[in-house]
């Protein structure tokens, strides 16, 4: 961590299977198929099923960005600190930004997810009312994603090793899961693969057809591909990092489509009935159609499979939050980043960044109670901010590339973990027009993503864009009338000072005051700026 210009204060005690659980269980296939195949199936019938592979080439382009980044600088807040690298500070610290809000946004969305499965393995769990009444369904989700929030807190706080231990025997009970599952729905096939080349009547209605409701069926696999950049957030706790680090980002990525993609042909392959209306409803979706084919106990037995999921992401997402709001506060970058960037001595971990984001995380839950569609409303947000930070990371490395400043040579600055060679330019090029393409699209303030009930107002239809423009420009006056005149690292967490001729030349320029918003030239360190 010298040569980043930091102090090891984090617990380095990650390895190669955890890194890799820490990709896959924020991705989360069994979370996020189950939780929103619903949507995707409303909005565009069985066949939504092609926005898999679509969404998952496009996402493996930004993952290879990724990957070759992580293998230079492992370091905690991944995108932020890559983005330090490549472009000016003002970018750098809003794609941290846009990425910290999206995960705090995530977490909440993700632990909704248990209302879509709890009370289908037991009508116990729906504590508040029988879940007919207009409030029941949204009530009940916030209450149980608020306990969940709660104890991820609470296991976050406690130390690395205990959350990196419970989730990893949690991505093995869900990887278990979901091959046995895929299996018994394949046992249960009713119907060829002829069945995705169908339409079904579709978009008959929309001014653009069926490609008008594909586009925004394919928000129930956007959702689930991303995050897969934790495994890099965790570079700082990770044993050999520029090794392991863009392998896990790789096989997650690659682990997640596979698996889940047989999930969701498996699903729609072995449903009873296409046409049952429950396939498209919030309290039917997937885990119907495994009830149904499974029966009871078996079905259950699966259902309870994906609540160990939903609990494995929950704390993969916020232990990524934690370390994103931990980078940018040692940094000097955020408000109160004296207290945020604190590490609990003994457990080695930012404990008191782990209970602010528990507590930030809950709040839009309990604003946004009266809402029946929280659900997607809140998803599609955090996915538009994801992208936009990803953005914000391979546009400038894409410029670098044009620039001939990227790759950097391994003469100068060591061996690197991770290169695309000569396929860098056009991986990155199709990185970033997948990118904007998939921004636009999930931004666009249509009625069946921002307003799809009652009541139907325009600010509710423009949710999505007025959030989203809030929380980028409110950000960048933040850091432009007040952060950016403050940045630099925390006394605590800076590298111990070295004579300069013990110190390799990249290490000496970390401690280097330069204008924040001075595109960082190309270096192995991080290039944070020195305490004022």
């Amino acid at each position: 961590m010298d040569e980043f210009g930091y102090a090891q204060t984090l617990d380095r005690s990650i390895g190669k299977f955890a890194s890799f659980a820490a990709g896959v269980s924020y991705i989360s296939i069994l979370t996020g198929v189950f939780q929103l195949f619903y949507f995707g199936f409303s909005m565009a019938g069985p066949a939504y099923a092609w926005s898999w592979p679509i969404v998952f080439a496009g996402q493996l382009m930004v993952a290879l960005c990724f990957a070759e980044l992580a293998g230079r600088y492992p370091v905690a807040g991944s995108v932020y600190n890559w983005a330090k690298q490549l472009s000016s500070g003002t970018f750098a610290w809003l794609a941290g930004w846009l990425l910290l809000i999206s995960s705090i946004v995530a977490l909440g969305a993700v632990a909704l997810a248990l209302q879509l499965t709890l009370p289908q393995i037991w009508s116990g769990f729906q504590i508040i009312g029988d879940g007919t009444g207009t409030y029941d369904f949204a009530l009940n989700g916030v209450l149980l994603a608020s306990i969940m929030i709660s104890i991820s807190t609470l296991i976050n706080a406690f130390g690395v090793k205990l959350m990196t231990k419970i989730n990893s025997i949690g991505v093995f009970v869900e990887l278990v899961a979901a091959v046995l599952l895929i299996l018994a729905l394949g046992w249960h096939v009713v119907r060829g693969p002829e069945a995705l080349f169908s339409t079904e009547g579709y978009g008959m209605d929309h001014d653009l057809g069926f490609f008008g409701v594909f586009l925004i069926g394919a928000m129930a696999s956007g959702y689930v591909m991303y995050g897969f950049d934790t495994a890099s957030s965790l570079g700082e706790e990770t044993k050999d990092p520029k090794k392991t680090a863009p392998k896990a980002i790789l096989r997650a990525i690659t682990a997640s489509f596979i698996l889940g993609g047989l999930i969701l042909l498996g699903g729609l392959l072995a449903a009873p009935d296409l046409n049952d209306p429950k396939l498209g409803s919030a309290d039917g979706g997937l885990q119907y159609i495994v009830l149904s084919v499974l029966g009871g106990p078996f079905g259950k037995a699966f259902l309870v499979c994906i609540v160990v999921a939903v609990f494995v992401c929950t704390l993969a997402v916020h232990a990524a939050a934690i370390r994103m709001m931990f980078a940018m506060a040692r940094d000097n970058n955020l408000p109160f980043s004296r207290q945020l960037s604190k590490v609990h001595p003994e457990r080695k971990t930012p404990t008191v960044a782990a209970i602010v984001i528990g507590l930030i995380a809950i709040m839009p839950l309990i604003v946004n109670v009266s809402q029946p569609a929280i659900f997607t409303i809140l998803s599609s947000i955090s996915i538009v901010l994801i992208y936009l930070s990803y953005l914000l990371v391979t546009v400038p490395l894409l410029r670098r590339r044009f620039l001939k400043k990227w790759p950097l040579s391994d003469a100068s600055h060591g061996k690197a973990g991770f290169s695309l060679g000569k396929w860098g330019v056009p991986v990155n090029i199709l990185a970033v027009l997948w990118g904007g393409a998939m921004t636009l699209n999930l931004i666009w303030p249509r009625p069946e993503i921002y307003n799809s009930v009652p009541p139907f107002e325009w600010y509710l239809q423009w949710g999505g864009v007025i959030f989203v423009g809030a929380v980028a420009i409110g950000g960048t006056l933040l850091y432009r009338l007040k952060i950016r005149h403050q940045t630099g690292v925390l006394a605590e967490h800076a590298a111990a000072a070295r004579p300069a001729a013990a110190q390799p030349a990249a290490a000496q320029s970390a401690a280097e005051v330069r204008d924040p918003d001075a595109p960082a030239e190309p270096q192995l360190v991080s290039a944070p700026l020195s305490n004022p």
